[in-house]
């Protein structure tokens, strides 16, 4: 089969070959696989360099031969360690105890163990634990709670639901977590909490946001549905994140760093009582078994999925270097392009790259954003609209200008595919495609 070449092409022999265009493994599959374009023939150690306006019709071949690329590929996770997962999943089914049966206990133990933290307590869901830590501190209705408005709704939901005010935030361009010195200006009289998101996988400055909290009586809650096992350097040592403020929460959603079958979620938290209230809180408020000492909710996390979660656990250290890995590929393959900003790091935060977030400069986000998808490459918005301008905080009377980075990084912010099934090729074409949009060549 011929193919059309579209501007100039080269014929390159020896080491020049090589260092002038790197090519993966499923790119030389098919330069074997097609050895006549339009009378160039490749012969042992010769290579032929495209334009980039041929690149577009090769990479597009390309595509067809790599696996398909998901956004998220929980069907191959799950295949790694099936056996294990099947085998757990029998065990419950022999037992039968499909609530708050002993996996629920194993597993709450086992995460405490590797957060270094006395205290876990599961629930159904992320946004439970949130709501389920408000209760627990004894808030009462008008109490304002300082959040971030770049964020997905849960935290400020759980806030609005139990007749508290939400107070947005502005965040950190660089980073997407919020702007310590924002929030000094935003704390009033009637400010009575902290919720810290960390956002992405990267951790919030936890050092500065425990001493202003404390400076002015505040609880902090950690939002830690995005960033399971990032670690925080608080006090000169290194701990986990969520573990550091009055309660920290997550979700098991399936797209999580620790993702279960279905929803899930947990608090956990140095104190003891705050830890016996939650759990009260999460089971109608009872104490002994019908003595129902507050008002609570029915949240549990089931057997089944604290089941799945514990064979899970086991495998997530080597899952987090595998994003940290394709973070550093992406970063090798689109550092260049003058028009992406990269995630930035921080001294105080390792990052565990739930989230992939490239800024997009000039306007040009969604363009990208389709010509990827033509290559059948999964991208997402994390999030096309700040809180502060969603219908249902309109009763709170933002504009936009008011929060201008929130504002501003929901027209610029697109996240690449990144988890722990990705395969080199697939992300070599990701980025080779991002740097054929700006004319640009990955290495």
């Amino acid at each position: 089969m011929a193919i059309p070449i579209l501007g100039m092409a080269f014929l390159i022999t020896g080491e020049d070959a090589s260092s002038f265009y790197t090519i993966s493994l499923a790119e030389k599959t098919f330069l074997k696989e097609r050895t006549m374009f339009s009378g160039l023939i490749l012969n042992g150690g010769q290579l032929i360099a495209f334009s980039y306006f041929y690149q577009i019709l090769h990479m597009s071949e390309v595509a067809k031969m790599l696996p398909k690329i998901q956004m998220v590929d929980l069907v191959r996770q799950h295949a790694r360690y099936h056996h294990e997962l099947e085998e757990s999943i029998q065990r419950v089914l022999q037992k039968g105890a499909f609530i708050n049966g002993p996996e629920v206990k194993s597993f709450a133990q086992n995460l405490a163990l590797y957060l270094n933290i006395p205290h876990v307590v599961p629930c159904g869901n992320g946004t439970d634990a949130l709501q389920i830590a408000l209760m627990a501190l004894g808030l009462q209705a008008g109490d304002e709670v300082l959040t971030t408005s770049f964020n997905y709704v849960a935290a400020a939901e759980a806030v609005a639901l139990l007749g508290l005010k939400p107070v947005f935030v502005e965040v950190e361009s660089g980073t997407f977590n919020l702007d310590v010195r924002q929030v000094e200006k935003h704390i009033g009289p009637k400010t009575k909490a902290i919720i810290a998101v960390h956002l992405f996988g990267q951790a919030c400055d936890m050092e500065n946001i425990m001493a202003l909290a404390q400076q002015h009586g505040l609880y902090v809650i950690e939002d830690n549905a995005q960033s399971l096992g990032t670690d925080i350097l608080y006090r000169g040592k290194w701990v986990k994140a969520g573990t550091i403020g009055h309660i920290g929460t997550t979700s098991f959603f399936p797209t999580k760093n620790l993702g279960c079958m279905g929803d899930g979620g947990a608090i956990y938290t140095q104190d003891e009582t705050l830890a016996e209230k939650c759990r009260s809180i999460s089971a109608h408020g009872q104490g002994q078994r019908y003595e129902f000492k507050q008002i609570g909710i029915n949240s549990r996390l089931d057997t089944l999925q604290a089941a799945l979660l514990e064979v899970k656990l086991k495998y997530l250290g080597q899952a987090l270097e595998k994003r940290a890995y394709w973070a550093s590929r992406y970063h090798t393959l689109l550092e260049h392009l003058a028009n992406v900003e990269l995630p930035s790091s921080v001294s105080y935060s390792s990052h565990s790259y739930n989230q992939f977030t490239l800024k997009i400069k000039d306007g040009k986000r969604d363009s990208l954003k389709q010509f990827l998808t033509d290559q059948g490459i999964p991208t997402m918005v994390y999030y096309p609209k700040p809180l502060h301008q969603q219908p249902a905080f309109g009763h709170l009377g933002y504009t936009a200008q008011d929060l201008p980075i929130s504002s501003q990084l929901c027209e610029e912010v697109l996240s690449l595919p990144i988890h722990p099934e990705l395969e080199e090729e697939q992300v070599v074409f990701i980025g080779k495609m991002v740097n054929t949009f700006f004319g640009g060549m990955a290495s």
